[in-house]
């Protein structure tokens, strides 16, 4: 018999998660924990293909997903294949417990959501840059994903 490998509570990242949300599967360990979850409204995952920009696999960004009605269609253009983050280092924001913490600021959380649903992501993200508390995000996922 092949057993699942234990997985870390992602609200709290330090229990082992014995359940798991109805709504978005996300790995959690207690009622207290899950009550932290649905602080912030989760979505079904869409398929077992991972979008790139919406982190279905990564647990807690699956929150930051925008209403499919909200996205906008755009061809993915990559100048520098270098700079496409790899999933060991999305896995690293995606477990850091003061990005988790950022995020909870909804001001921080309808600047990326503008972003994600402009026609002009480019235009939305230098407007974005001139709030601090988006700058100080910016640099806590550049620490966590290293040099």
């Amino acid at each position: 018999m092949v057993r699942p490998i234990p997985r870390k509570c992602q609200v709290c990242n330090e229990a082992q998660s014995k359940y798991k949300c109805p709504n978005c599967v996300a790995p959690y360990c207690s009622l207290v924990c899950f009550k932290k979850h649905k602080e912030i409204p989760c979505v079904k995952p869409e398929s077992s293909e991972t979008k790139i920009g919406q982190f279905h696999d990564l647990g807690f960004f699956k929150h930051l997903v925008c209403s499919p009605a909200l996205l906008v269609q755009r061809p993915l253009k990559v100048d520098e294949p270098s700079e496409v983050l790899q999933k060991l280092q999305l896995e690293s924001i995606a477990s850091s417990s003061e990005i988790r913490m950022a995020l909870r600021d909804e001001k921080l959380q309808k600047l990326i959501q503008d972003i994600d649903s402009s026609p002009d992501a480019d235009h939305q993200l230098d407007k974005a840059m001139e709030s601090e508390e988006f700058r100080m995000f910016t640099e806590k996922i550049l620490s966590a994903v290293g040099p």
